[in-house]
């Protein structure tokens, strides 16, 4: 017997999250055959709102074989057919499996990197185009990378992901206007000081439209006003890759320094995607504290209750974001063993606890 609890995530995602209504067409892509229980609930709870779902499958394990054997034109190649996906579809809802986090180890990283700018320009496609959510379904690939059981990372993928979302987006929100009052935020923590301005810019709020799990406030640091830097002691993820110690420096909202313990090249190679690369696109803070556990994955990652991350490259122009690139790549900072986010001056987030503001 199906979990029923797939049918009630099914619901939110077509009814709440994309709102189908009749006639839309919806592009469901089906991420790792493990995820065909939400498949399945998703495609019925479409023809339910009236839509006209379409199923595409894709896989880690496709796209390494593109990269292991492919020339330089293919491996560069972005994929007509997912293009024209995105430009057919009123609806995109990305489901998204778990897989083999070192599927793509003996793949280099200039490659992976070309790579993953092929891919990136679908994924801008499908952010201007259409009404979108992406959710990271449990399997047991990815327990085994949240080092955990299988049990257990469902359970917490449920918790987090079966809310009453509009109350929540209500409690959200009133952080977000009192961000929004505010002009300067700076964050202090370890091997770290990084400040920037916000005028002009909003700060938004995530709760179960974009992203499943979800649960951030989030904004578009104006450019030229970074300043300092910023270390990651949670390895960043990309591609597959797991990219510790990261290091990141700016000056003015130019980037002076970018280093890693690890897979330096593959970061060098990222940031070298286009010019809005490296910048930051967007920082915010994670509010979701049924997700309690580092997953290695930033579809949960950045939504870990008392986390904040900053995202390289696209900003989101909904918060006054100007920048623009082929990828969004949020990394990951955890406050929860020390660290404090100031707002003009003043603590709203210290020890990964929201403070009274």
């Amino acid at each position: 017997m199906m979990d029923k609890r797939w049918q009630q995530l099914a619901d939110i995602l077509v009814n709440y999250s994309t709102a189908v209504q009749p006639g839309e067409r919806v592009l469901i892509a089906m991420g790792e055959v493990e995820t065909y229980p939400l498949v399945h609930t998703v495609y019925g709870a479409v023809i339910k709102a009236g839509g006209l779902p379409q199923v595409q499958f894709l896989s880690e394990s496709l796209r390494h074989l593109v990269m292991k054997y492919g020339n330089q034109a293919q491996i560069a190649w972005t994929p007509e057919m997912e293009m024209a996906g995105m430009a057919w579809a009123d609806v995109y809802i990305g489901l998204r499996g778990g897989y083999n986090l070192y599927e793509h180890a003996d793949i280099a990283s200039e490659t992976l990197a070309a790579n993953q700018r092929a891919m990136g320009n679908v994924s801008t496609q499908r952010w201007q185009q259409t009404r979108w959510c992406l959710v990271r379904v449990p399997n047991a690939a990815f327990a085994q990378q949240a080092e955990t059981d299988l049990e257990t990372i469902t359970d917490l993928f449920f918790d987090a992901c079966l809310l009453d979302w509009a109350s929540v987006a209500q409690d959200w929100q009133r952080l977000a206007d009192r961000l929004n009052r505010g002009s300067h935020v700076r964050l202090v923590g370890k091997e770290t000081d990084l400040s920037f301005s916000t005028v002009g810019r909003q700060w938004g709020v995530l709760a179960g439209k974009l992203n499943m799990p979800d649960g951030e406030v989030y904004t578009a640091p104006v450019d030229d006003s970074v300043q300092g830097h910023i270390t990651f002691e949670l390895p960043g993820v990309l591609g597959g890759r797991l990219i510790p110690q990261i290091r990141l420096a700016w000056d003015k909202g130019k980037l002076i320094e970018a280093s890693a313990v690890d897979h330096g090249d593959y970061l060098q190679q990222i940031l070298a995607t286009d010019a809005g690369a490296q910048r930051i696109g967007e920082f915010g803070i994670g509010l979701n504290h049924h997700i309690n556990r580092f997953c290695k994955d930033i579809l949960l990652d950045e939504k870990i209750g008392g986390t904040v991350h900053i995202a390289l490259g696209r900003a989101y122009p909904e918060c006054g974001g100007v920048n623009q690139s082929a990828i969004h790549w949020d990394i990951i900072k955890d406050l929860r063993q020390g660290g404090t986010v100031y707002l003009d001056g003043v603590a709203i987030l210290e020890a990964g606890r929201l403070l009274p503001i």
